[in-house]
């Protein structure tokens, strides 16, 4: 949705609870939004004699004999789990397996429309994080990868790592990475837009979970300078004087001795005065960020509050206070900064080169080929990055990710550019076809005056 000027504050409000009272309406309508379907034909009942006994039992000896060709005979090569244990579920917290399923089942959605990946959502009923890496090792053979989500900090970042040294596919908690995607390339365009030198700003994090710091070592690992960086969490800024979380918060204490070469102290106030760029991913809004705040910025402020299901401070409120570029991870908002634009495509193509992992260096070439679409379409201050509507750039943005993969040496599969782009584009085009096709023969039934 586009910020008009002429609505005033309670019809802005109005307008941004809409999807939530909508969502209330048509969760229910639909009883859930993904399905599981055949994909092979049916000519007659005696295909059921190929599909399953006894002719399955061939392509079984034929895996039992030769492990990787699962891959051909099984849905393995184009699936992924979503596995959360509710714990830090978008901006509620700790609302349990149950309530997360509505998000798991979403983000399949997201998986399955925008990235033509089947996704099964799965959302486990413990907190113990031994227990959780347990579960993930024994369902991967399943699956040709693991989406971890909406698991509380910090023990995402230990069965994060735990899961990577066993798991013999790709896993990747997207919290950390697929959000830290999408930021960079947003923050890439941004600087570009406002004339400012990517590596030479000054840019504070407000926030320090899983997202933060992945945000923090991927905008590194493009060319930030450390000393340039300041991160900020809800005791303060962090700092070498940050003891407390030396022990039990190892990230946080990287971030504190190596980030901050300014020596700042004090909290959120002082983080933002001078900075050029905010990051927030901390409590959702409104009100977390004070519109003051961001008068003490840099010239031409840039400010991403990504909290969700409400930003940090309303985007009018932002740009009412100098706010020269405003991003939210909200569709409903210009310029959403949502790792839905990271994870379908790394996703595809990361399956399409069967890669053993999703490394640091394959998110940063997806991050610059989305910056990349988004610059040649035009750069304004309402875009910076591309939207989900513009399908072609997912199919581009999987390129990025599987060329990266091979290069790296963790594919599998290797493939030419033109080979990856065919198998994306068509994967991506036949997901979406489906669902308009199914849309238009009454298969997904109709909402039209359900909601308004």
């Amino acid at each position: 949705m586009t910020i008009d000027k002429e609505m005033t504050v309670e019809e802005r409000l109005a307008k941004a609870k809409k999807p939530g009272q909508d969502a209330m309406i048509l969760h229910k309508f639909y009883g859930g939004k993904i399905e599981v379907v055949p994909k092979a034909c049916v000519r007659s009942f005696d295909d059921f004699a190929i599909w399953y006994s006894p002719g399955v039992a061939e392509p079984c000896r034929d895996i039992a004999a030769n492990p990787d060709a699962v891959y051909d005979h099984t849905w393995k090569w184009n699936t992924v789990a979503v596995v959360s244990d509710g714990t830090r579920v978008l901006g509620l917290g700790d609302i349990g397996p149950e309530a997360a399923l509505p998000v798991m089942e979403g983000k399949s959605m997201l998986f399955k429309y925008l990235g033509g990946v089947d996704s099964v959502p799965i959302c486990l009923d413990t907190k113990d994080p031994d227990k959780i890496i347990e579960t993930v090792r024994l369902l991967a053979p399943s699956f040709g990868g693991i989406n971890l989500e909406d698991i509380s900090n910090p023990k995402c970042f230990d069965i994060l790592d735990e899961l990577r040294k066993d798991c013999k596919i790709p896993v990747w908690h997207d919290d950390q990475q697929g959000t830290a995607t999408v930021e960079v390339a947003g923050a890439i365009n941004a600087m570009k837009l406002v004339g400012k030198k990517f590596g030479e700003s000054q840019i504070t994090i407000i926030g320090a979970g899983a997202a933060s710091i992945a945000i923090a070592r991927l905008l590194l690992a493009t060319g930030f300078k450390p000393g340039n960086l300041c991160m900020c969490d809800s005791k303060g800024i962090l700092n070498q004087s940050r003891t407390d979380v030396e022990k039990d918060f190892k990230q946080k204490w990287e971030i504190c001795k190596s980030t901050n070469g300014a020596g700042k102290t004090g909290g959120m106030k002082e983080a933002m005065e001078g900075s050029d760029i905010i990051i927030a991913a901390s409590k959702p809004g409104p009100g977390t960020i004070p519109a003051e705040y961001i008068k003490t910025m840099a010239d031409d402020p840039i400010v991403f509050a990504t909290a969700n299901p409400i930003p940090e401070i309303w985007p009018w409120e932002a740009k009412e206070a100098g706010a020269r570029i405003f991003a939210t991870g909200r569709s409903d908002f210009p310029n959403q900064v949502n790792n839905s634009m990271g994870f379908p495509a790394i996703f595809r193509g990361t399956l399409d080169v069967r890669a053993k992992t999703i490394t640091d260096d394959m998110c940063i070439a997806a991050a610059q080929e989305l910056a990349k679409c988004a610059e040649e379409k035009g750069l304004t201050e309402d875009y910076i990055i591309p939207t989900m509507s513009e399908w072609e750039v997912f199919p581009r943005e999987a390129v990025a990710v599987a060329l990266k993969a091979q290069e790296q040496g963790v594919a599998r599969l290797k493939l030419s550019r033109q080979e990856i782009f065919d198998r994306a584009e068509f994967m991506i085009r036949r997901s979406r076809g489906l669902t308009s096709k199914m849309m238009d023969d009454g298969y997904i039934k109709d909402c039209s005056g359900v909601v308004d």
